[in-house]
């Protein structure tokens, strides 16, 4: 918190957390260099919370400091997710990952998650085609000579 307006800190490779899932489902941190670990075991108390009521909830979300009721002054600062990182997510793709699979310039992916830029007609006729069928995409990019 800088006075009395909350900024999110700027991603560095200090503070950003990497993971990855295992093949058998679990969530490893990939340390910087590039070994894992398992992340520490989940030490919430599942049953105090499922027994909480409506009422209890709502008291402590509200009392909660780093997430703040969404007030309609709040929400009109919020931006909206773009939608290529919702279908890069459902892939369980690195955005490193998508962009070489479908060949769209790294940079170019992470400006349209950011929401710095939006991808043209173009682009999201293709991005739609993906999210319709990533496999025939990926299999149409093996088959088509590279440059």
């Amino acid at each position: 918190m800088h006075g009395s307006k909350w900024e999110p800190l700027a991603m560095s490779k200090e503070n950003t957390i990497v993971a990855r899932r295992l093949p058998d489902g679990s969530l490893v941190q990939v340390l910087p260099d590039g070994t894992t670990r398992p992340f520490p075991p989940d030490e919430t108390n599942w049953a105090a919370l499922r027994a909480m009521t409506d009422e209890e909830i709502e008291a402590a979300a509200l009392a909660d400091p780093d997430n703040p009721p969404l007030t309609p002054e709040r929400q009109a600062h919020l931006r909206p997710v773009p939608q290529v990182k919702v279908m890069r997510r459902a892939l369980h793709l690195t955005q490193e990952e998508f962009a070489a699979r479908f060949c769209i310039p790294l940079g170019t992916l992470r400006d349209w998650e950011q929401g710095k830029s939006e991808p043209d007609q173009a682009a999201r006729a293709y991005l739609a085609v993906i999210a319709r069928d990533p496999e025939a995409v990926r299999r149409a990019l093996d088959a088509a000579p590279r440059p």
